[in-house]
């Protein structure tokens, strides 16, 4: 179970260290105003419910998500399952928010209570109850283990994690409980959404904001976790550190002074007499050789990101 193969630590150095210093430059501006952090908070939560249920098959639009919770309209054409995992999801969040602080300690009864709220009124007979019985996941290369293993699985887990033998930096310890949990399966349904959920009280506990996986980066998503599956952590650590650097963007970007011009990787590379070709840029950004996030479709980066890389590539030579 403990198959982690750590040689992805030398080329993610530098990543660790950027997102560590975009963390410690978060808490050092803090208290941001009150009103700002709810209305960041209050965004994220909605962008966090839309892409973690639509990964799931949830067809409600991030418009539609955002009415039902905002404004507790119901949407023609979409089932009444969809509607209360929109609800349940944000629901789950909250409770999240209420548990998590910077002593808090992994707990099954926290993963278990967020599935009880993700399956709240959907299948009220699995919410919070580990499975009993054995489950097939289409698409992945592994047979998740037998129900009566589960148990001790999941203990091994969370000792695992609250012990952490191997001396993982937060994000490392997050993406790989993320992988770990989402292995185990120890649910019939939700185990996505309640995977995707109990992860991030590892990363807010130190400081960190949500990580949020994109849904349009889903099919990239569900390739990681089957590399994982064999040990190799490269592809997951990777959308992770990209998933954190945004939403890391977010609040930094909402502080006082700051001046950091994120554009548009197409409009850099469109301005007269630009050194960089889109291409090579692209490939950097998503490969997570500069500081750079994802919105929608468009990568998001500065110049100054692109000329450290390439006068750090120079001085290497």
């Amino acid at each position: 179970m403990w198959n982690i193969d750590l040689k992805y630590r030398t080329e993610f150095q530098s990543t660790f260290e950027r997102l560590y210093k975009k963390k410690n430059d978060l808490q050092a501006s803090r208290p941001l105003p009150n009103i700002a952090l709810h209305k960041i908070r209050e965004s994220l939560s909605i962008e966090w419910t839309y892409n973690s249920n639509s990964i799931e098959g949830n067809t409600m639009s991030l418009r539609e998500t955002q009415m039902v919770l905002q404004e507790g309209i119901t949407i023609k054409g979409k089932s009444l399952r969809e509607h209360f995992e929109t609800y349940n999801h944000d629901k789950a969040i909250d409770y999240l928010y209420s548990v998590v602080d910077d002593k808090y300690q992994l707990r099954s009864i926290d993963i278990l209570s967020l599935h009880g709220l993700v399956l709240r009124s959907i299948e009220e007979d699995f919410a919070g109850r580990i499975r009993n019985g054995g489950v097939r996941i289409s698409g992945t290369n592994f047979m998740p283990p037998n129900a009566n293993k589960v148990s001790d699985y999941l203990d091994q887990l969370i000792d695992f994690i609250n012990a952490n033998p191997l001396q993982l930096n937060d994000i490392e310890l997050a993406t790989v409980f993320h992988h770990k949990l989402a292995w185990i399966h120890p649910f019939f349904d939700g185990n996505g959404r309640t995977v995707r959920l109990s992860m991030n009280l590892l990363l807010m506990r130190c400081g960190f904001p949500p990580a949020i996986i994109l849904k349009n980066d889903s099919k990239k998503y569900y390739e990681a976790l089957n590399q994982a599956n064999n040990g190799n952590y490269q592809k997951l650590m990777l959308l992770m550190c990209q998933a954190l650097e945004r939403t890391l963007n977010i609040y930094l970007n909402a502080m006082p002074g700051n001046d950091n011009d994120y554009q548009k990787i197409s409009d850099i590379v469109s301005e007269p007499n630009s050194p960089y070709g889109q291409e090579y840029v692209s490939l950097l950004a998503r490969t997570g050789k500069i500081d750079a996030y994802k919105e929608g479709r468009n990568w998001y980066t500065t110049k100054e990101a692109i000329n450290d890389y390439i006068s750090t590539r120079k001085r290497k030579r």
